[in-house]
């Protein structure tokens, strides 16, 4: 099989960035294959990249590569890294959007190797303060997929940032939690997971002062317009309205509190 390398950006697709960052890629590892996971991460929003890259990384093949390009901070001293994380590699910057990856490792035992790119040679001859994506990540990411090691980018560290995680917190009569993704139908997901449910009955989910009475499995056991609450596809409890859009109707926002009572 070929080399496989994935993009996560918020480069949009209006602009050409992605093209020349793919356009890198082929120039030094011509059998790689690339996968476009998105680019339509809201602009310099790492939190939601990091959410995205914890849905998505352990679904593809060993030894996939992964291109994250949500850099705020480009330019600057931040790191660089390129790394590997169970089965998979990673590589783009510093900045947290490994958070909710890395505390899946944690969970499940995954081993975890990071460099700091460092080392020149491995990148764009002309490098732009601005577009490490193109002159940095991408070559480092084509020489990965014609077998370079981790070791030779640059040097070991085990400290990636990482980004502030609200806790579920339980409270007297059930469980508090918070907003963590909005997706394309306007769904909200929490960081509340199914089995943090699992001790308790008569759910009643209040959120943005709205109240929905139950946890469904489908959305087909409600009426269309109506507000739902589920367990989504990754587990996490999500509030939905049936063939509508949830975030619109309440004006939901990312770290609104969801509250979970029991009865």
């Amino acid at each position: 099989m070929p080399p496989l390398i994935t993009l996560t950006t918020d480069f949009g697709v209006r602009d050409g960035d992605v093209s020349v960052c793919k356009g890198v890629i082929k120039s030094i590892a011509p059998s790689a294959e690339i996968i476009d996971v998105t680019h339509l991460i809201s602009p310099q929003n790492v939190r939601e990249a990091a959410v995205v890259l914890s849905r998505t990384l352990r679904y593809f093949p060993e030894n996939t590569i992964h291109m994250f390009v949500v850099d705020p901070g480009v330019g600057t001293a931040r790191r660089g890294l390129a790394g590997r994380i169970g089965s998979q590699f990673v590589v783009g910057p510093d900045n947290g959007a490994l958070t909710l990856v890395l505390l899946q490792a944690e969970q499940n035992g995954w081993p975890l190797e990071f460099v700091s790119l460092t080392e020149s040679k491995y990148w764009r001859a002309e490098v732009s303060s601005i577009f490490h994506g193109r002159d940095i990540f991408a070559p480092v990411c084509a020489h990965l997929a014609n077998g370079a090691p981790l070791s030779a980018f640059g040097p070991v560290f085990t400290n990636p940032v990482r980004l502030p995680i609200a806790p579920v917190t339980r409270t007297e009569n059930g469980l508090r939690g918070e907003i963590i993704f909005t997706d394309h139908f306007g769904n909200c997901s929490s960081n509340i997971r199914a089995e943090d449910l699992a001790s308790l009955s008569n759910l009643t989910v209040k959120v943005r002062g709205a109240e929905i009475g139950g946890v469904v499995k489908t959305f087909g056991e409600r009426t269309p317009g109506e507000l739902v609450a589920l367990i989504n596809h990754v587990g996490e409890l999500e509030v939905a309205v049936v063939n509508g859009n949830a975030q619109q109707r309440l004006g939901v926002q990312v770290g609104d509190k969801v509250e979970v009572i029991s009865t």
